[in-house]
């Protein structure tokens, strides 16, 4: 079991002092910071309004948030290599309201994850490998990450990073430690 890797994410947060259409303001926000004192499922995919994961990686993770919930996850966190602009439009057309969309804008955290990369196969230029974990206070204690694992893929695998697997992997941990 490895700790979430240190980095700072650019963060747009809403200040509605600020007037007019765009009343937000940065604000920096540490790894540590995030996963610190909770219990977290974060998944990664390579980018916002792209097919799969907008039809199904984030609606299903959003669809069973509440069940995460049950099974005394704190936050559900989807990142992805695309700057906090982008992730906010994505979340508004998603209609995203209880997962956390964090932008891996200069994709350091994916990186430190050992999960870049080259996607220029279909115009993506470097993105983070479609994968999920849990992290209690910051250590890494499961990891799904999808087969293939290359520079310029030719598919898009998407069999295990999914919200059902994650759940059913907190459900079994359940009945395993009510056993």
């Amino acid at each position: 079991m490895n700790h979430v890797p240190y980095t700072i994410f650019k963060t747009r947060v809403r200040n509605d002092a600020i007037k007019g259409d765009n009343p937000f303001e940065w604000k920096d926000v540490n790894s540590f910071e995030l996963f610190k004192d909770k219990r977290v499922v974060l998944f990664s995919l390579p980018g916002a309004f792209t097919p799969t994961c907008s039809t199904s990686h984030l609606p299903r993770y959003e669809e069973l948030y509440s069940q995460f919930q049950d099974q005394g996850i704190d936050a559900v966190i989807c990142l992805s290599v695309n700057d906090a602009f982008v992730m906010y439009q994505w979340g508004l057309s998603q209609n995203a309201k209880n997962v956390f969309l964090l932008s891996d804008g200069n994709a350091d955290f994916t990186r430190k994850m050992g999960m870049l990369v080259e996607k220029s196969n279909l115009g993506f230029g470097m993105r983070s490998w479609r994968y999920s974990m849990l992290v209690d206070d910051g250590l890494i204690t499961k990891q799904f990450v999808e087969n293939g694992f290359e520079d310029n893929c030719p598919t898009d695998p998407f069999d295990v990073s999914d919200a059902d697997t994650m759940l059913g992997y907190l459900k079994s941990q359940a009945v395993t430690k009510a056993a």
